[in-house]
């Protein structure tokens, strides 16, 4: 029944108010058991019933011809019947009145792929997939649209650039060269890194493979699998993380490291053997992995970024090659949580535990009481590619032996190394775990009581900073003021008075060079005077000596008095507010246990390094300009800061701290676009942001962005926010480009993303900033581009530019191998 009504929702969304004509369960289900759920839900969201009716068995689709839409006489119509009445109803609705997203194209390409795929399903295992679904022109022309589409190009037009009936020819004769078919680039620096990526003929064969293994392995990966999956990506493996962590102990992360080597590629193709019975496209595979164009590396960047290093296949071979540890993980767990024979009660014998880890494996909830849940041992797995999160419910010597029993599979029948040899870590006493380019941590849900004494805390010190702020901007105002009247006023008799004969002033006051002016010789005085001072007070600034040794002495002593026993007031509030904060807390021997919740924090010192580090703020943190993107116009200098904007709110709306990210936004990344824009036309920032004010409104605030995505998700098909189908789009790195030169007639350039026909304007150059270990953070930059790819030309025409700022569209969109 839960089936039932997901796919209800999902009617709901398709087909509007259609969807009450399956709102009965038994029709839910009869729809479940006879037509694909996937293609039920494409056909359905598009409106083509016919189709539906096309899929099912042929007694159903000869009952739609004897089937009386408008007879009342029986309670129940079949599925035909309620499919044919909905022909009929909706035939006058206009559905091309909304365009169709590129997304929801590239879903039915890959539906389409899928239909021919499970004909070659024959005794328990898929045969001859190469030559009869892969090696054909159609099939090479869908994939080449599934590529078209990830770079944002319309597939409604014509390209002959790719040859799919001799590709088709020479796949099936078995002749195809991959070796022809790919190019190496070699970095320029001493590492002198080769890096082989495949041509676009290559690429449009393994993203067809890559479809095809999807279809015949995704149905079997198992529910801890978070990559790449319709229904479960990045989100859902940290809402699964933050729900888990919340009620465990001990939690560790599994840091993967290996590329592939023929043992890894060897068990790779044993395990596909096991459901694929195709010798031809076993040859195909390995003649890509003796070309080194696979590219599948475990642990060595993070995945699902759009990476040009990445590819095309890595993602599918990855999850097919790790699910053997996702089928471990649950004998791990049943060892562990369900055949634990430590126990020696009747309701908590073996068997009992035994129905117990098969319930919740099955989704339902344990019969046991609380108390007994939290003292039973629980293990959760989480994995994201090659990332690998643990958490256990119990002892530490439970979670010692948990790690080293799935280290000991990874390293023995996996043959992957570990480079994190770091023992299981408390979940309440660490500061937080990496995991997806975050950290998460288990805190302590505060009660009302502490809520509020917390917020008159901070109302308290609030008020306390204001009124030091007014104090000290007063005192030195008037310190300020001083020193205008004594370099307009004073004499050089008066001079000589201000400092006591023994000091440094009297020294030097002899030493006075002819000629020099009154009001200059006392501003060398008065700062030889302030450098003496700042000596005995360290990290004091030139505002301090004025308010503090210049200002503050001459007050009103009752003024003084007044203002420092108030700030010392406001402090002893404080302190004494935090004792009555942990006797509010609760005790450890008391019936009250404090609530825990999984909080996800985003990185706000990485992301500040990064920002150093791409040229946007000084050492200090204050925001300044870049000089790679001063000579771009200015369309898209705004374009690349808002594209960072974007990506910063798409990945961390979800975290507790987000405060700060919207901090770094208004402060630091729009005042460096302004002062980047001032260096592009040498004027003042103000002049700038009278001037452009209009452009500078394309920068979107945190507010903006997050109000687009909530009509986005209310607005757009389901299709569009599936992580499946945007993998390596929406959370791509921005990378850095500056511009090379502008094309002209004797010189000319295309556009070098693939399936663009458009010329390019100018060429660009790539600049990789850092090559950063695995796991990196997620910043919003593009941290891990390989160095043969630094300084590397690019054409780009300038929608793609716009398209690549913004992540519609990735590195991977781009062929590197246009210019050779």
């Amino acid at each position: 029944s839960n089936r039932a009504f997901r796919i209800l929702k999902l009617l709901e969304l398709g087909i509007g108010k259609f969807y009450l004509m399956f709102r009965k369960r038994n029709l839910v289900l009869d729809l479940l058991r006879r037509v694909d759920r996937c293609e039920v839900e494409a056909l359905i969201s598009w409106g083509l019933w016919s189709r539906a009716v096309s899929t099912l068995p042929k007694s159903a689709q000869l009952a739609t011809d004897d089937i009386d839409i408008g007879s009342k006489q029986t309670e129940m119509f079949s599925l035909a019947g309620e499919l044919a009445s909905l022909v009929e109803e909706s035939a006058h609705v206009d559905y091309d009145s909304k365009p169709t997203s590129r997304m929801e194209m590239k879903r039915s390409l890959e539906l389409r792929l899928k239909k021919r795929v499970k004909e070659q399903y024959i005794d328990g295992k898929f045969s001859d997939l190469l030559k009869k679904v892969i090696a054909r022109p159609d099939t090479l022309r869908d994939a080449y649209d599934c590529i078209r589409l990830n770079s944002n190009v319309s597939i409604s037009e014509i390209d002959g650039n790719v040859a799919f009936d001799s590709i088709a020819e020479e796949l099936s004769s078995g002749v195809f060269d991959v070796a022809s078919n790919s190019f190496s680039v070699t970095a320029r620096d001493k590492t002198k890194e080769v890096l082989f990526l495949p041509s676009v003929a290559l690429k449009v064969v393994q993203e067809a493979i890559r479809i095809v293994l999807e279809v015949v392995f995704s149905p079997h990966f198992s529910k801890i699998s978070h990559s790449c999956r319709s229904g479960r990506g990045r989100a859902s493996a940290l809402k699964y993380i933050s729900n888990n962590i919340s009620h465990s102990d001990w939690c560790f992360t599994l840091s993967l490291n290996k590329k592939l080597d023929f043992s890894v590629f060897k068990d790779l193709l044993s395990v596909m053997e096991e459901k694929i019975e195709d010798n031809s496209l076993s040859i195909l595979l390995s003649s890509m992995f003796q070309s080194r164009v696979l590219n599948l590396e475990f642990g060595g960047f993070p995945k699902g970024h759009g990476l040009p290093q990445e590819g095309v296949l890595s993602r599918v071979l990855m999850n097919i090659y790790l699910d053997r540890f996702d089928h471990e993980f649950y004998r791990i767990s049943m060892r562990h949580e369900a055949l634990d024979l430590n126990s020696t009660t009747g309701e908590d014998s073996p068997s009992s535990k035994l129905r117990s880890w098969f319930r919740r494996q099955a989704g339902e909830r344990d019969l046991k009481s609380t108390t007994e849940q939290d003292t039973a041992l629980r293990v959760y797995c989480c994995r994201f590619m090659d990332e690998i999160f643990f958490s256990v419910s119990g002892s530490k010597k439970a979670a010692v032996d948990i790690r080293s029993e799935a280290v000991g599979f990874l390293r023995n029948s996996l043959h992957l190394e570990i480079i994190d040899e770091t023992d299981p870590s408390p979940c309440e006493a660490t500061s937080g775990l990496r995991v997806l380019g975050t950290l998460v941590r288990k805190n302590v849900r505060e009660s009302p009581t502490v809520k509020a004494v917390h917020k008159l805390k901070e109302k308290v010190r609030l008020f306390a900073l204001q009124k030091e702020k007014a104090w000290t901007l007063g005192t030195v105002r008037i310190g300020k003021k001083w020193l205008g009247h004594g370099l307009k006023k004073v004499k050089e008799s008066e001079i000589k008075g201000l400092a006591d004969h023994n000091s440094t002033l009297s020294q030097i006051s002899c030493h006075r060079k002819a000629g020099m002016e009154t009001d200059h010789w006392y501003k060398v005085l008065l700062r030889i005077w302030m450098e003496e001072v700042l000596k005995t007070s360290a990290d004091r600034s030139e505002e301090f000596i004025l308010s503090k040794h210049v200002v503050e002495p001459t007050v009103p002593r009752e003024l003084r008095d007044a203002f420092y026993k108030f700030q010392n007031s406001a402090a002893a509030y404080v302190s004494s507010e935090t004792a009555n904060v942990e006797a509010l807390l609760p005790c450890p021997h008391s019936h009250d246990r404090p609530v825990f919740f999984g909080d996800v924090v985003a990185p706000t010192n990485a992301i500040g390094r990064r920002l150093y580090r791409y040229g946007l703020i000084t050492a200090k943190g204050y925001a300044r300009s870049n000089s790679m993107l001063i000579l771009q116009d200015t369309a898209q200098i705004i374009d690349w800061f808002s594209g960072l904007v974007r990506r910063w709110v798409i990945w961390y709306e979800g975290c507790s701290n987000f405060d700060e990210i919207k901090v770094l936004i208004d402060n630091q990344v729009r005042m460096s676009c302004i002062r980047t824009l001032a260096a592009k036309y040498r004027i003042h920032e103000d002049e700038i942001e009278k001037h452009l004010d209009l452009e500078l409104s394309m920068i979107p605030s945190a507010e903006d962005i997050e109000q687009e995505i909530q009509h986005e998700k209310l607005d757009s098909p389901a299709f569009d926010r599936d992580e499946h189908l945007t993998y390596g789009l929406s959370n791509s790195g921005l990378c850095l480009l500056s511009l090379a030169r502008l094309v002209s007639e004797s010189r000319p350039c295309d556009c070098f993303v693939i399936g663009c026909s458009m010329a390019a304007p100018a060429v660009y150059t790539l600049h990789a900033m850092e090559r950063q270990k695995f796991p990196g953070w997620k910043t919003g930059f593009s941290v891990c581009i390989p160095s043969s790819l630094n300084g590397r030309r690019i054409g780009l025409c300038k929608k793609h530019l716009k398209d690549l700022y913004l992540g519609q569209i990735s590195l991977q969109a781009i062929d590197f191998g246009a210019w050779r």
